[in-house]
């Protein structure tokens, strides 16, 4: 029986092209999950998983953010983050369109264009993180500041205190 070929996404892809060594977590899943069950379902420590957020702002262009599992976006801070006046979350029905991912399988890395990227600055302090690895039922594991490279990102605080 021949052995079943893992599946490359475009992020991991873009990863092994830009030579930054990552770790692939699987898991089974059908439908979207969220990121604090996903962390359960691996045993990941929930302050290292990171979910990724698509905006659109008062200009109408598309903004990624990358924050903790557990935390909520600050509208305000993360408009000011991308020179906005405001942003607002992008409809879930319009994530494929946007981003070329599916809602629970959207990671920063390797969407459809390129769109302004920020990584909450917690990740700075982190040895590595987690993100989705641009499909339901992957996980990635890489330095943050790889992640911040790969995704052309910056880091701020855009998270709510």
């Amino acid at each position: 029986m021949a052995k079943q070929k893992e599946i490359k996404t475009n992020a991991m892809r873009i990863l092994e092209s830009m030579k930054i060594p990552y770790i692939q977590h699987t898991y089974e899943c059908e439908e979207f999950t969220d990121g604090i069950q996903i962390a359960d379902m691996l045993s990941l420590p929930h302050e290292q998983v990171y979910k990724t957020l698509v905006t659109q702002g008062s200009s109408k262009n598309y903004f990624v953010f990358v924050i903790p599992i557990a935390e909520e976006l600050d509208m305000k801070k993360a408009a000011k983050s991308v020179g906005e006046k405001s942003v607002e979350m992008l409809h879930v029905k319009d994530i494929n369109a946007v981003t070329g991912y599916i809602r629970g399988g959207c990671t920063a890395i390797g969407m459809k264009k390129q769109y302004m990227t920020r990584i909450d600055s917690s990740a700075e302090n982190l040895e590595t993180i987690y993100v989705s690895g641009g499909k339901l039922g992957a996980q990635i594991e890489l330095s943050p500041e790889d992640l911040r490279r790969a995704a052309k990102a910056e880091y701020a605080q855009i998270i709510k205190l």
